[in-house]
């Protein structure tokens, strides 16, 4: 599976529903080393009933996990009229200011700089963040902070 999949921005007249910008955050390798090793647990688990009982469950227990990290695996999509974060979607005409942040910035933004209200679509294996500032006078939620493997683009694609 490709780690990501960004598109190049577009100009800025672009159709409300053209897709502008897309990304998904893949789970890196080394959460799939993860997965395969908790799955071999099932191994030693069903061992002293027999090896095959033990090879079953551990390819049932990798099976389950590939299924599950692949559904929760969130996409980002800029379309002329919308930005959508995972299950969340709001119009671009409330979207304020956009920052990226990255290294000892990133780790401040998630934690310590952190709102409470804020949307967080964040995963640990991705460094980099975006926030997003909101202007809709009726939404409490002051960002959306996202994890994002190309901030630059994002950024671009939400300043067409």
């Amino acid at each position: 599976m490709p780690e990501s999949s960004a598109a190049v921005p577009a100009p800025n007249s672009t159709p409300d529903d053209a897709v502008v910008y897309t990304e998904k955050l893949w789970p890196n390798f080394w959460i799939w080393l993860v997965a395969a090793g908790l799955s071999g647990a099932g191994i030693f688990v069903f061992a002293p009933i027999s090896l095959t009982t033990g090879l079953v469950a551990a390819v049932v227990l990798f099976t389950i996990l590939a299924v599950l990290l692949v559904l929760s695996t969130p996409t980002i999509t800029v379309t002329g009229s919308t930005l959508r974060v995972g299950r969340a979607t709001i119009e671009r005409r409330f979207l304020g200011a956009a920052a990226a942040f990255d290294g000892a910035e990133a780790t401040a933004e998630r934690g310590t700089r952190l709102n409470g209200l804020a949307f967080l679509c964040i995963r640990g294996w991705i460094s980099p963040v975006v926030r997003i500032e909101i202007t809709d006078p009726s939404d409490r939620t002051p960002y959306w902070l996202t994890s994002t493997r190309h901030p630059d683009q994002l950024l671009a694609a939400l300043r067409s």
